[in-house]
């Protein structure tokens, strides 16, 4: 992903599943949005008709909530078809395992071209796309550069050792409490909080040369069912991955007659259909805090997705300095500008998730610019001396005209 730590390497979205407004328990720090679906034993006596299914995934978790209709399969068999679908994904393009394809194909020298599975080739064809229209905001061969700054799997693997001996440094993450929708909707608006200073880079020029000769959109090609490097490149697609296989999961719904469901990845929210009764699944996009969960606004989701990106739980703190975790590809660091976080609405996840980073790395007015542009419904939070402030695209504006309650 274009200078994000990965889904599961890094998880940038933290996402509650809960229905009826009732609390849900707690994932795994990811995301801005939390899905409005429900705590499972309260499900099954108040909607029968429900059926709720999680599990890990990614180094987070996924949370899905459907409609079960007459004549679509037992829940058990909707699970294992989801289990196999995110399974093929690992093995695929997994960069925290050494025997998946792409892992494989990272470890290759130059010159090397590799068969690749359909899915691994889908997201590189998805993400040389995306980085063609991104205005070279958008590179998914950054993992030396994320491992540079501290924030790619190296990174990850040294935390997670820091974390079982006791001896991590890193700040805190916010706070795991779930919010129902009374806490939600009495909670929401744009509190305000300290600009943080701004990022200045700590890597000498030899060290970015280094890198820039090993990144770069150019230098990874498809040829059939090849995926092809001319130089010494690393390809991960955290930033799009979860998307994709929601895309994949929505597809199966739709061949097993499930057309009213809830689908949540790492984060990624994918929603078609409704609740019964004809409730909406409601989403609520958090105000980018640190280190506190509120809700800035409620939407009604219905056959489209939504993602979320933003810097303000992924980042790393030196010498008084704070580091986003998003890189910016042109120059090698951490994004310097007062954009907090991007939401995207599109008809698929993948689209939103790759688009909500590169919003974030063109920054307040280059991305809502590109927004506009390609007739985006994005909001926008910058941070400002007086607090946080909004700014949506005409097309949110006409998806979205006003803040919902449920």
């Amino acid at each position: 992903m274009p200078g994000k730590a990965g889904k599961g390497d890094g998880v940038r979205r933290l996402v509650r599943s809960v229905v009826s407004g009732l609390s849900a328990a707690p994932a795994a720090p990811k995301s801005r949005l939390l899905a409005l679906a429900a705590a499972l034993p309260l499900l099954a006596a108040c909607q029968p008709d429900v059926v709720q299914l999680s599990g890990p995934t990614m180094g987070s978790s996924y949370h899905i909530s459907y409609v079960r209709a007459s004549g679509t399969p037992e829940p058990e068999a909707v699970q294992a078809e989801i289990r196999r679908q995110l399974d093929q994904l690992d093995a695929a393009v997994s960069t925290y395992r050494n025997d998946s394809d792409l892992a494989r194909f990272n470890a290759a020298p130059a010159g090397t071209c590799q068969p690749m599975p359909p899915m691994a080739l889908e997201l590189a064809r998805s993400a040389k796309q995306l980085a063609a229209d991104s205005e070279g905001a958008y590179d998914v061969t950054l993992l030396p550069v994320l491992d540079a700054w501290k924030f790619g799997p190296k990174a990850a693997r040294e935390k997670a050792q820091q974390k079982a001996t006791g001896t991590s440094d890193a700040p805190a993450a916010g706070s795991d409490k779930s919010l129902t929708v009374d806490q939600l909707m009495a909670q929401s608006g744009a509190p305000k909080q300290p600009s943080p200073p701004p990022a200045r880079p700590s890597l000498d020029a030899d060290t970015l040369a280094s890198l820039r000769a090993h990144t770069g959109m150019g230098h990874l090609k498809i040829i059939g069912d090849r995926l092809c490097k001319d130089a010494p490149i690393t390809v991960e697609f955290n930033s799009i991955a979860a998307g994709y296989i929601i895309d994949r999961l929505a597809e199966r719904f739709a061949n097993q007659g499930i057309h009213d469901y809830l689908i949540e990845v790492t984060g990624e929210i994918r929603a078609a259909g409704e609740k019964p009764g004809g409730h909406p699944w409601l989403i609520a996009i958090e105000a980018p805090l640190d280190h506190d969960r509120k809700a800035q606004r409620l939407i009604r989701l219905k056959d489209e997705a939504i993602s979320t990106s933003g810097d303000y739980r992924n980042y790393r703190e030196e010498n008084g300095r704070r580091y986003s975790h998003l890189i910016d590809p042109r120059t090698l660091s951490p994004i310097e500008h007062t954009l907090a976080a991007a939401t995207v609405v599109t008809p698929e996840a993948m689209r939103a998730d790759g688009l909500s980073t590169l919003l974030m790395v063109l920054g307040p007015e280059r991305g809502y610019d590109y927004a506009v542009r390609h007739k985006l419904a994005a909001l926008l939070v910058s941070r400002t001396p007086q607090g946080f402030q909004t700014r949506t695209t005409p097309a949110f504006d006409a998806r979205f005209p006003a803040p919902t309650a449920p």
